[in-house]
């Protein structure tokens, strides 16, 4: 049975920074520290950790909203999640409010903390040294 995560975090910056970071090729490259070939249209397909993670833009809202069809690329053929960025200032910072459904429950656990350690963590990092 599929699995829902749902993960709240605060970055530090601004909304504008954190989109682009999400949606930028080379600024996901830099702060990931891996490979990513991100369209940034409607539609446009996605390509992260040098392929570990596949999606599909299906709304894009600058600067506010990503929503993607999202898997990992171990996932059995036709596993497909929805994964939904929300970003929201917050002061100087950015609540970016993560929700993803449809996660299969062979790799919930693992795909979880994924979005913490390869994800929210790295993006805070990335942007502490920029500042």
């Amino acid at each position: 049975m599929p699995k829902s995560i749902k993960q709240q975090v605060v970055i530090n910056a601004t909304p504008s920074e954190v989109y682009g970071a999400l949606m930028d090729s080379r600024k996901h490259g830099a702060f990931t520290g891996a490979p990513a070939k991100i369209s940034k249209k409607v539609g446009g397909a996605v390509s992260c950790y040098g392929g570990g993670i596949e999606a599909m833009n299906v709304e894009l809202v600058a600067n506010k909203r990503i929503v993607q069809s999202w898997r990992g690329s171990q996932w059995k053929p036709g596993d497909w999640s929805l994964a939904i960025f929300n970003l929201k200032k917050k002061g100087k910072k950015t609540l970016l409010s993560f929700e993803q459904y449809g996660v299969p429950d062979y790799d919930v656990a693992m795909v979880r903390k994924g979005w913490k350690d390869y994800y929210w963590t790295k993006m805070n990092d990335y942007f502490a040294k920029k500042k």
